[in-house]
């Protein structure tokens, strides 16, 4: 990170009245009075506006709760800085390893801070990232260490391209990362300690478990679609392969089992093709307001 660069940092909250101020505290005494904080009232119904504005931020308020990922857009929406910081308002996150995430941007495009084993976080949620992890990495060919995390450093101009991919959903940090490395951006992460969060969790396991779920299936086929269909495509080929095989080889026939078996994983080959096409064409928008300031 260049010393003359400015810091946005943008905290998406919905009814944090209890632990807001104190993380707004922190950042300004890590950061220091310069920083643009923004925090984004997503729908709260308690005293969260009130507090953060007591605590000198700049707040944008969403009239009615929006979802975490609409709450993040807005932020990047409002950020005039060089560098916008993403941070979670539940006190999670320590201010003191800002420093250590801002000192990556430059040779690093985005910087992840990943939550260790040392963190204060229950066992079913540990389990479930480390499944979302080692689906990303297949997808990615990248080692990701956390897919989830809400604490991250990413330059302005990059961020602000990539808004219109975002969900309005917990599921926007997996969108960013996916996103970037697709796209050809250097990502990379910094382990981090993460506390217990201030107040109840917003995430239910079941309801956003599942949901959680399919939103992984649709980013895989948005971004890596030929990570998913090509195993499908060569799984029915080699079934239907092998199923001409033995049918040949005990009734001298090729049934319609084999042709339909052969023929769905020729489809779903064909259907590959253009599903990667259609994907390098949306990441490549991403591009355009870019060359647009170019000229």
């Amino acid at each position: 990170m260049n010393s003359g660069q400015t810091i946005s940092v943008v905290i998406p909250a919905m009814n944090e009245e209890k632990g807001i101020g104190k993380v707004i505290k922190g950042v300004r005494d890590v950061l220091g009075g310069d920083c643009e904080i923004i925090i984004v009232n997503d729908g709260s119904r308690d005293s969260t506006e009130k507090v953060a504005r007591e605590a000198g931020a700049t707040v944008v308020n969403h009239p009615y709760n929006l979802g975490n990922g609409a709450a993040v857009k807005s932020g990047l929406r409002a950020a005039t800085g060089d560098i916008i910081l993403l941070m979670d308002a539940d006190g999670q996150h320590t201010p003191e390893d800002i420093p250590r995430l801002l000192e990556q941007i430059g040779p690093y495009d985005m910087v992840i801070g990943a939550r260790t084993k040392q963190s204060e976080t229950s066992v079913h949620r540990d389990i479930a990232n480390s499944i979302y992890n080692r689906f990303a990495t297949y997808l990615t060919k990248k080692d990701i260490l956390d897919l989830t995390s809400g604490f991250r450093a990413i330059k302005c101009d990059i961020a602000k391209r990539f808004i219109y991919l975002l969900p309005n959903t917990f599921s926007y940090p997996s969108t960013l990362t996916l996103s970037l490395i697709r796209s050809g951006h250097s990502v990379t992460f910094v382990p981090i300690v993460a506390k217990k969060r201030e107040g109840k969790s917003k995430i239910k396991l079941l309801k956003d478990g599942m949901r959680f779920f399919m939103i992984m299936l649709k980013i895989a086929t948005l971004f890596s679609p030929s990570r998913v269909f090509l195993p499908v495509s060569a799984s029915f080929f080699a079934v239907g392969i092998g199923y001409y095989i033995y049918t040949f080889i005990t009734t001298q026939r090729f049934t319609n089992m084999s042709a339909l078996l052969i023929g769905n994983g020729v489809l779903i080959f064909m259907m590959t093709l253009i599903a990667e096409q259609i994907a390098q064409l949306r990441l490549d928008r991403t591009e355009e307001p870019e060359q647009k300031h170019k000229h």
